[in-house]
């Protein structure tokens, strides 16, 4: 092999390497550019997506809580009307009469009175609870105002007589309190939550 020869081969070996770097282009500064705000656009769907997942989650959580604590809601209110009879059956009967009753009468009473216990623990027991009102001062949320009694004794606004006993269910009224609420007396005492 001559020296020409040489120089030939390494010419067009030199060559072929211009080739290969001419047919393989650089990556052009405009591609990645967009494969970069491609990425980025695909991790904030991606963000978005876990916390539409974590959101969803979380809202059937509540859901289900919510299911479980208000299902027997349209029952209890139901059941509501026999726990009134019963009071109103106890009721009618006059108080001498029942310090005076023997045999049958006491017995029917008595059995009475137990059932209405047994019911209000049952109502109990599944969330219902009863709202007693009386001396307490008026709150729109749980009670219904049906009239006004003069009292200059009472604090204005306070509760001081029950025609209806109220009930909640966990958080939410089931049944508001049909009350009567005073008027014209000496002004409540705010509470440290009203002011």
């Amino acid at each position: 092999m001559t020296p020409n020869d040489t120089e030939n081969a390494a010419r067009a070996t030199s060559t072929e390497a211009d080739l290969a770097e001419a047919a393989a282009p650089e990556p052009a500064p405009d591609a990645v550019a967009a494969l970069e705000a491609e990425k980025l656009d695909l991790k904030d769907k991606l963000l978005r997506a876990l916390a539409d997942m974590e959101n969803m989650r979380r809202r059937t959580e509540r859901e289900v809580a919510d299911a479980r604590t208000y299902a027997v809601t349209n029952f209890a209110r139901d059941m509501l009307n026999a726990a009134d009879n019963v009071r109103r059956a106890l009721e009618s009967v006059p108080a001498e009469a029942r310090a005076g009753a023997e045999g049958a009468l006491k017995a029917l009473i008595d059995g009475i009175e137990l059932t209405e216990r047994d019911l209000v623990k049952t109502l109990e027991r599944h969330g219902v609870k009863r709202v007693d009102p009386q001396g307490q001062r008026f709150d729109p949320n749980l009670h219904q105002a049906m009239f006004e009694v003069p009292n200059p004794d009472v604090a204005g606004g306070t509760v001081v007589q029950v025609v209806q006993t109220g009930y909640v269910i966990g958080e939410r009224v089931l049944r508001p309190a049909l009350v009567g609420v005073a008027k014209g007396g000496p002004k409540a005492a705010e509470t440290p939550a009203e002011a």
